[in-house]
């Protein structure tokens, strides 16, 4: 996808439409604790029990696991304004495979 260098936008900082900068960022890995895990782990429990609950032992729970591999990360595409030279960063992604400045 292509996207021009310089964009005008609101800037929060200087509080009007200033001329800004784009530029991208690669994203950090995302933390264990991820609401998803915390769903999951959660349901592993409530489907398990504490210990084998008197019972035979049960094998390990696989239908919770989330599957499929998306084919693209989403954007993380930062502003620069020119005037106060501030940075702040778009509220939400898209995906896309590529992007290029023109």
């Amino acid at each position: 996808m292509k996207l021009p260098k310089n964009v005008k936008r609101y800037c929060p900082y200087c509080k009007k439409h200033t001329e800004h900068k784009v530029s991208q960022t690669k994203k950090g890995k995302p933390s264990s604790m991820t609401y998803g895990s915390k769903l999951r782990a959660r349901k592993r429990g409530k489907a398990r029990g504490i210990g084998n609950m008197g019972r035979y032992s049960k094998p390990a729970v696989s239908k919770f696991k989330m599957a499929g591999k998306k084919t693209s990360k989403k954007t993380d595409l930062r502003y620069e304004c020119k005037e106060c030279k501030k940075q702040h960063v778009q509220r939400k992604g898209f995906r896309a495979k590529k992007v290029e400045f023109k």
